[in-house]
């Protein structure tokens, strides 16, 4: 059983998870949702604006939404970082300093808005097209129609879609480690990564992975149970009644009811 022993003591240090723990919980974790909130919170603004223009009538809108969505879907996630990252390091120092941390927010968010762009175009174009008739009906512009009745309607459709890419977001948060962060910016991987290069244990990464679960297990369960819910809807069973009154109803407007009591 020598490889069952090698396989916990390479990756089940339990002594080795402890030491490390501290950093995840203080460092690790913290970055790693400061990143993942900020890239959902910029790239759910682009999203829309990429969403709007991308349902315009005018061409001028649509054509360069389509060409932004399909440049960073199609890309890999850690070659837009790097390019990112890399290609505006120099305007980065002169504006957020030597740290590297928002230009791998901002990769982030882009990539993030390309998928959230589809998400909202596609809630948007669920909603039924009589709803924007009527209102233009009603006097209201195109734009007020829009952010008053399609847009509200069409977001609601779509938020566990958006809790899923919040889910994909802070899984691809741990390609930020490749800018080179400072010590106090280093997200859940590269935490464990770093005490497991130190330690010449896996362990530290395996509690690194631990806390991801801990964050996106619950998420995927919240997302199904709210896309269970937005299905079918709150709807609550009638009350049973006895049918004794439909059935005096019906005899009192029978005509041989009538014409018998006559």
């Amino acid at each position: 059983m020598d490889w069952l022993n090698t396989i916990i003591r390479t990756f089940f240090d339990f002594g080795a998870m402890a030491e490390v723990l501290p950093q995840l919980l203080g460092v690790g974790l913290l970055n790693t949702l400061i990143i993942s909130i900020a890239a959902t919170l910029l790239g759910t603004v682009l999203g829309m604006v990429v969403a709007v223009m991308g349902i315009s009538p005018s061409k001028w809108l649509r054509v360069p939404a389509r060409i932004y969505t399909d440049l960073f879907r199609g890309l890999p996630a850690i070659l837009t970082i790097l390019l990112i990252g890399q290609g505006f390091a120099r305007l980065s120092q002169s504006i957020f300093g030597p740290s590297p941390y928002p230009l791998g927010i901002i990769a982030l968010s882009l990539i993030a808005s390309a998928y959230i762009g589809e998400i909202f175009r596609a809630g948007i174009l669920s909603v039924d097209k009589g709803q924007g008739e009527a209102c233009r009906a009603l006097g209201m512009s195109y734009a007020k129609s829009m952010a008053l009745v399609v847009v509200p309607q069409g977001v609601r459709r779509v938020l566990p879609a958006l809790v899923n890419q919040f889910i994909a977001i802070v899984k691809d948060s741990s390609l930020v480690y490749f800018l080179g962060l400072l010590v106090s910016e280093r997200e859940l991987f590269r935490v464990g990564q770093d005490a497991a290069v130190l330690s010449g244990n896996l362990s530290p990464l395996v509690a690194a992975g631990v806390f991801y679960l801990v964050i996106t297990v619950p998420l995927t369960h919240l997302v199904n149970h709210f896309d269970n819910k937005f299905r079918t809807g709150r709807r609550r069973p009638a009350a049973p009644t006895s049918g004794l009154k439909e059935v005096k109803e019906l005899d009192a407007a029978s005509p041989l009811t009538t014409g018998s009591n006559t």
